[in-house]
């Protein structure tokens, strides 16, 4: 038996927001449309729920399946649906963040997007010669996914390991490097370190495994997220 309603029921899209480092930056995955609307205009990769889809699956589909990325991890960020958000009509829109290593995702256009790839957000900064043009309100959701972030890694101590900001195996510089970049100011070295450390968030790997520094005679100390014990669960 199907069941009707009196009230008009809005579509519902999903929404990625995923960033990474590119050199000292942020940047965030966008893809540029093929079609209407917004034709030509860069967007965050995403698309329609499917009939009977979970809404975190349809998120990952559309991500895997306009920039080829998948096995990430992600966690919704929140619903989007101001009237006139979509040229095309009331359309609710539940958005996803999450955090990646670029390196380790080769990105490739496809499904609708005629191009993809990873865009620093100085280029969506709010200056004229600099500004990308996006399509929807994705500006609005890229912003509220950037206050996101700083709120997972406001403190040092706040655990954020289900995001791969890091490769598996980082120096404390390029950890640093991630944070000052999300919270958008510079952090004390010696305390972002003590903190770290003393709060058992990292831990050094075996003796030996150091990566080369930018001199022959410096060579960085390798790190990784320390595992949790049952008890910290």
């Amino acid at each position: 038996m199907r069941f009707t309603y009196e009230y008009p029921r809005p579509a519902v899209t999903v929404d990625v927001v995923l960033f990474t480092m590119r050199a000292e930056d942020l940047a965030v995955l966008l893809v540029k449309r093929k079609g209407p609307p917004f034709k030509g205009a860069w967007a965050l990769p995403g698309g329609f729920v499917n009939e009977n889809e979970p809404l975190v699956r349809a998120a990952l589909r559309e991500l895997e399946e306009e920039t080829g990325v998948g096995g990430v991890a992600v966690e919704q960020l929140g619903a989007f649906g101001d009237p006139g958000r979509d040229p095309r009509g009331h359309t609710v829109s539940v958005a996803y963040v999450g955090f990646v290593v670029a390196e380790a995702h080769t990105v490739v256009a496809g499904d609708d997007a005629a191009q993809a790839a990873w865009i620093p957000l100085q280029r969506i900064a709010r200056r004229r010669r600099a500004r990308v043009r996006l399509a929807f309100d994705h500006a609005s959701i890229i912003a509220l996914a950037r206050e996101r972030l700083r709120e997972r890694l406001g403190d040092p101590v706040s655990r954020a390991t289900a995001l791969e900001l890091v490769p598996p195996r980082f120096t404390l510089t390029e950890l640093q490097r991630v944070y000052e970049a999300v919270l958008g100011r510079t952090l004390d070295t010696r305390a972002f370190r003590t903190r770290l450390r003393s709060h058992w968030i990292v831990e050094a790997v075996a003796t030996g495994r150091v990566r080369a520094g930018a001199k022959r005679t410096r060579r960085a100390q390798l790190y990784r997220w320390r595992r949790r014990r049952t008890s910290e669960r």
